[in-house]
């Protein structure tokens, strides 16, 4: 158990993936506040499970975030509050270059003013784009196709400028398709809308959806759909939380990739899905969506190398078993 004197600010730490790492920084000792203005998040969670501080507002309030840095001792940061839905990046990039890209800049200058300077980063493999080669690693062309990907890449060449400038520590964590729950079914995925697979295809397991579709059967993959890295949510957190030691051991600023280097189909996952779940899944076929590249796999090598990243849950019915348990009892509530 670590002793820590000072406080690790999580911003977004009432979401999906901010909040697993709120209770494996609790777990393993970490005082922990949370900033997050709870248009994603679930205050709920973070009365009923997490039990930890929250304050209510948001990451582009300079003075509350002045005032935050002056009652509390904080060692680090760690920075999860983004919105992140491609789609809606495309129909309304204002949104997302103000709230991912403006109001972190906001963040680093009270984190440069108050003398902090430790932030743990939470980017995504969507800074890539399409993806020229498999499993991909952190020298991969960064060349993202969205607003969504071309926010957090405008915010890592600022953490790149501002270690540069001004003696900032960063981790940067690039990681593929976040899924699961916490096993004992305490926190999982609760997004509205919401756009990822594993959850739509055990929405309609549990009847909440009449089907769910799979776009092209005949891409060049071992049985025709795409295939895509899924991530526990829990081993995304443990990452976290090894980044933040990194830095606190005096660990140079540098960028990880979070994936498993072998990827599951989307066949695979309806397949695992109907195992676990022992319900019927209705499928529908449809055609190719634009854009949609074959295999999109990435590396989780150097984090494994460096940080000593070992992933305890990678199987897809560990992820689906997980999460299809805080989907029950979710829904139930």
């Amino acid at each position: 158990m670590l002793v820590n004197q000072k406080k690790i600010l999580v911003t977004g730490g009432a979401g999906y993936i901010g909040s697993h790492a709120v209770l494996a920084l609790k777990n393993a000792g970490y005082d922990v506040i949370i900033l997050d203005n709870l248009i994603y998040g679930h205050r709920d969670l973070v009365e009923r499970v997490l039990k930890v501080e929250l304050v209510i507002g948001d990451l582009g309030d300079r003075s509350l975030l002045d005032d935050l840095f002056s009652r509390y001792s904080i060692d680090a940061v760690m920075h999860f509050a983004a919105f992140a839905y491609v789609g809606e990046s495309i129909k309304e990039p204002k949104k997302y270059y103000r709230n991912n890209v403006a109001n972190t800049l906001t963040l680093l200058e009270a984190m440069k003013a108050a003398s902090i300077n430790k932030l743990v980063f939470s980017s995504t493999c969507a800074t890539y784009g399409v993806a020229q080669f498999s499993p991909i690693t952190e020298d991969h062309p960064q060349n993202p196709i969205n607003p969504y990907g071309a926010s957090k890449l405008m915010v890592e060449q600022i953490l790149k400028d501002f270690s540069c400038a001004y003696d900032l520590n960063y981790v940067i964590f690039r990681y593929f398709n976040a899924a699961g729950a916490h096993p004992d079914g305490l926190l999982g995925e609760d997004h509205d809308p919401e756009p990822h697979l594993i959850p739509l295809v055990l929405f309609t397991a549990l009847g909440k959806r009449k089907f769910i579709s799979i776009f092209g059967t005949d891409y060049p993959t071992r049985d025709g759909t795409c295939i895509r890295d899924y991530i526990h949510v829990l081993d995304i957190a443990q990452a976290h939380l090894l980044g933040l030691n990194y830095l606190q051991q005096g660990g140079k600023s540098d960028i990880f990739n979070l994936g498993n280097s072998n990827g599951f189909s989307i066949q695979e996952v309806i397949d695992t899905a109907i195992k676990v779940t022992q319900k019927d899944i209705n499928v529908q076929i449809g055609d190719r969506r634009p854009g949609d590249p074959p295999i999109l796999v990435g590396s989780g090598e150097k984090a494994t190398k460096i940080l000593g990243w070992k992933p305890q849950y990678s199987s897809l019915e560990s992820i689906l078993s997980h999460a299809w348990q805080w989907h029950q009892k979710r829904h139930n509530e």
